[in-house]
């Protein structure tokens, strides 16, 4: 008798995903996956001169962090 073959489950809504997706350590369905990825923020931190790093969460932020560039 054969063993049922191995199904990982998506953490988020249980539904099971493809194998080659577990394989490299991704535990979400692709929908699962997506709704994740567009809720995803990224932040820089950015050096100053003879200062500490500060970190820019806004994309405007940093464009006006440099006065001598224009953009």
């Amino acid at each position: 008798m054969k063993k049922p073959k191995f199904r990982p489950r998506c953490l988020d809504c249980g539904e099971p995903y493809a194998r080659s997706r577990w394989k490299i350590s991704i535990m979400y369905c692709l929908p699962c996956g997506d709704l994740r990825a567009k809720d995803r923020k990224f932040t820089i931190a950015i050096p100053y001169n003879k200062g500490a790093y500060q970190v820019i969460y806004n994309a405007q932020d940093l464009a006006t962090t440099n006065p001598k560039r224009t953009t």
